[in-house]
């Protein structure tokens, strides 16, 4: 009896061919690496009409017809196309055949960077054996398991100019709000021009020390111009933006008003005795793309 019912549960399970996770991952790559975003390029076209650098000005018309020729000719908008991260929701109800989850996502991401013309970044080792994988595989799968019988899969490709350049650290409760704004200037006045700006800063604040640092990463993927529904955290990236801007750095690092097009924060709750902030800068390519099955 309870043989058969563990078939009647799956049964009733949605079944998603792996082979259907591995195109929709190759898919989102490839767009993710080509297309940016219409957030993005709006973005760069509203500041650019506020800058009021003549080189910055220059720089960002610049980024924005490379933009346009990457879309037209679907070629990579950067050298560095990054680290495959992918985000996924997946629905309690699905049930993954004809192969393993994470297998299928990888073959999705090995396709996308072979088929694609994509360069490959990732090495075996980071360390003792620095050869390149020569697929850009594996990718970087956070997993939620979340209701329903859908899979959402966000994608981004990161690249390690700004990755480079990020930073987390656990103040103590006391910091407060003024300790946190201040860390989050300190990291984008310190990585200056290496994060390739304008740039898009992703914060997360909260949690534990890998809490932090994944909401950071994730508050990258929002649209441009979306906000945290929390009406504290949405003038805390206003006042971020504002006063990132002011710093100087401007487009390529050259001066003027635009470091950053936006500033997205992420919040979850923590310990009594902790308050983790972590920074994860990420340059203007900022490439993500996002589908469902």
């Amino acid at each position: 009896m309870l043989r058969d019912k563990i078939i009647k549960g799956v049964a009733a399970l949605r079944q998603i061919n792996a082979e259907d996770v591995t195109r929709k991952v190759k898919q989102l790559l490839i767009k993710a690496n080509c297309e940016i975003g219409e957030d993005v390029l709006k973005a760069l076209n509203d500041f650019k009409a506020k800058e009021p650098s003549d080189t910055g000005v220059n720089v960002l018309d610049q980024i924005i017809e490379n933009n346009i020729i990457a879309k037209q000719e679907q070629v990579a908008i950067c050298q560095d196309t990054g680290m495959a991260v992918v985000f996924v929701e997946f629905g309690q109800e699905v049930h993954i055949i004809n192969g393993s989850f994470e297998d299928a996502v990888n073959e999705g991401v090995r396709q996308a960077y072979i088929d694609g013309y994509l360069r490959k970044s990732v090495v075996k080792d980071p360390i003792f054996d620095r050869s390149n994988t020569k697929d850009n595989t594996p990718a970087v799968i956070h997993t939620r398991i979340v209701e329903g019988d859908k899979l959402k899969i966000s994608v981004t490709a990161k690249g390690f100019g700004s990755e480079n350049m990020s930073s987390v650290k656990l103040f103590a409760p006391a910091a407060g709000l003024e300790g946190a704004k201040k860390y989050v200037l300190d990291v984008v006045s310190n990585a200056g021009p290496n994060s390739c700006p304008p740039m898009v800063v992703g914060v997360g604040i909260g949690g534990t020390f890998e809490t932090a640092c994944l909401i950071a990463k994730k508050a990258l993927l929002r649209k441009i111009g979306e906000h945290n529904p929390d009406p504290n955290y949405a003038r805390l990236e206003e006042e971020l933006l504002n006063e990132v801007n002011k710093l100087g750095i401007g487009p390529a690092g050259l001066g003027g008003r635009t470091t950053a097009l936006a500033v997205n924060v992420e919040f979850y709750p923590t310990h009594i005795a902790s308050m983790p902030v972590a920074v994860n800068l990420c340059c203007h390519a900022a490439r993500h793309a996002e589908g469902e099955l």
